[in-house]
């Protein structure tokens, strides 16, 4: 039975229920021998490893703030004031984990890449969420913005060890004629490396088709770069223009040297120029990411340009391009600009990013949003997010709406796996998850929680659902690739079994191309 549970958080007596079984654990747990050792995933907040004192802890989600900027004891939550149960406790921070959702899918792309090209990617390039995030889901949606909470689970091989899902769904993305207008510059490396095949050439075509699918209310600007950067087009309304966007998207071609910092400087000067109220306004950098010109540090380059992304709401959207990509680079640009990369390396990929995913690379459904996942110390005795290292958000950051958290458009999920320890014998109550976002327009904060039950779990991996079984088979992939150790890994040649199987029942493509990409890997293991 699959736990799909988006309930808000439980009753107070519910609370002191729990609370009461946890200290009568707690008082066992002080006179164990070795205490207990856990391995947390949250940056700041206490410390998640070779813990071994068990008191004042809990398994449940951070209460809400004790005062708001109305200075009451009530949050907010779809649109209404909910008071807080004061009995409600906080867990501590040794079974929190909280992180800014991600939806970065550029890894995979350039780890595929990089095994269609015979060789093995740098384990540095390897971010497991983002091969995860990689693949459709089966997580009911919501009807307006904000989230659905999915929380299920399924044993493993390794002794007690289960692979835990969290999963976060927008709403559908079908009708684009219902999103607000778009104001998009976009930033292309015109840099000498960009001559190869598959990175300029690409880059003209992709908006080229994506120029034809934007609406009339739409805006574009184009800003080049290479030694230095120009803006060739300014905010240009599409109506009766697209003749003009085209022609300047014509007459791209490539210079010298790379000089990305320029690019993306001038990229937000112009995009604040033609700022327009009540539409999405992004900069969408198109580039292999080889800063060579100028300055090379993404935190100087976006510290250049803090007022507009700030002041502005103007988010940035990496696409990368080439064989060689600097992956690291571009990533931290667009997790640092409040945005996300996806990577393309030809023209099925080009298509899915900029004609097919259109509306969810333009518009937004959830500001800083944020994840915070609490274990049951009855019941888990490890624990171990499965990438995000990158992500990582103070356990007491995850209610602190002035701390960064990602963006997120409609048709999105967000998938984050855990690998998680119970205890022998263990029944109950095994997670509370919980995401915090704001509103897009009104900034109003909103939260929804799911939880699971140990009885919820599946027997074993082959009897989940098809879906969770892709996601565990890609978030082994990534581990393989960078030589972890996460429980269950069945290895590479099973593995690529599992995968071929499950495209053969999903009929699903993307499966199809990622068993072809661990062949590629067993091949060259």
């Amino acid at each position: 039975m699959e736990s799909n549970q988006t309930g808000r958080t439980r009753p107070a007596q519910e609370y002191a229920r729990h609370r009461t079984r946890h200290l009568r654990a707690t008082l066992l747990a002080l006179t164990a021998a070795g205490g207990l050792l856990l391995t947390g995933c949250s940056a700041g907040g206490g410390s998640h490893s070779d813990s071994s004192n068990g008191a004042n802890r809990t398994g449940f989600p951070a209460p809400a703030p004790v005062t708001t900027s109305g200075g009451d004891n009530s949050s907010e939550q779809d649109g209404e004031q909910t008071s807080t149960p004061a009995d409600k406790i906080a867990p501590s921070p040794d079974y929190l984990s909280t992180f800014a959702l991600d939806v970065d899918t550029a890894s995979y792309g350039y780890a595929r890449r990089v095994l269609a090209d015979g060789q093995l990617p740098d384990p540095s390039t390897i971010r497991p969420e983002e091969f995860v995030n990689s693949f459709r889901q089966d997580y009911e949606r919501p009807d307006g913005n904000g989230f659905t909470v999915t929380v299920d689970g399924a044993r493993t091989d390794s002794a007690n060890w289960s692979l835990v899902r969290v999963g976060l769904a927008t709403r559908t993305a079908d009708d684009s004629d219902e999103r607000p207008p778009a104001a998009l510059t976009f930033v292309i490396d015109v840099s000498g490396s960009m001559a190869e095949t598959g990175r300029l050439d690409l880059a003209k075509k992709s908006l080229d088709e994506m120029t034809d699918r934007l609406r009339d209310d739409d805006s574009v600007a184009l800003v080049t770069f290479s030694d230095e950067a120009e803006t060739v087009l300014p905010m240009t309304r599409l109506d009766g223009h697209r003749g003009k966007v085209h022609h300047a998207i014509d007459e791209l071609e490539t210079q010298s040297s790379t000089n990305l910092g320029a690019g993306v400087e001038t990229g937000y000067a112009t995009a604040t120029e033609g700022l327009r109220e009540g539409a999405t306004n992004r900069v969408v950098l198109i580039s292999d990411g080889l800063a060579n010109t100028g300055d090379t540090n993404a935190d100087s380059i976006l510290e250049r340009i803090s007022n507009e992304r700030r002041d502005h709401g103007i988010t940035l959207f990496g696409v990368g391009v080439g064989s060689d990509y600097g992956d690291a680079l571009m990533e931290k640009l667009a997790d640092k600009g409040d945005g996300h990369t996806a990577y393309v390396s030809d023209d099925a990929d080009a298509r899915k990013v900029f004609v097919d995913q259109l509306p969810q690379n333009i518009d937004l459904t959830a500001r800083d949003a944020k994840a915070q996942v609490a274990f049951d110390p009855e019941t888990v005795a490890q624990f171990r997010l499965i990438g995000y290292e990158d992500r990582k958000v103070a356990d007491d950051d995850f209610r602190n709406d002035n701390v960064d958290g990602g963006e997120i458009g409609p048709g999105h999920t967000v998938t984050a796996l855990y690998a998680v320890r119970t205890r022998p014998g263990a029944e109950g109550h095994l997670a509370t998850a919980s995401v915090r976002w704001l509103d897009p327009d009104s900034r109003a904060p909103h939260e929804e929680s799911g939880q699971l039950e140990t009885d919820a779990l599946h027997d074993s991996l082959s009897s989940a659902s098809p879906r969770f079984q892709v996601t565990a088979v890609a978030a082994y992939f990534a581990d393989s690739l960078r030589s972890g150790n996460l429980p269950g890994n069945p290895g590479l040649g099973e593995l690529a079994d599992r995968a071929h199987a499950l495209a053969k029942r999903t009929e699903d493509k993307d499966v199809r191309q990622l068993a072809e990409a661990i062949d590629e890997a067993v091949r060259m293991d």
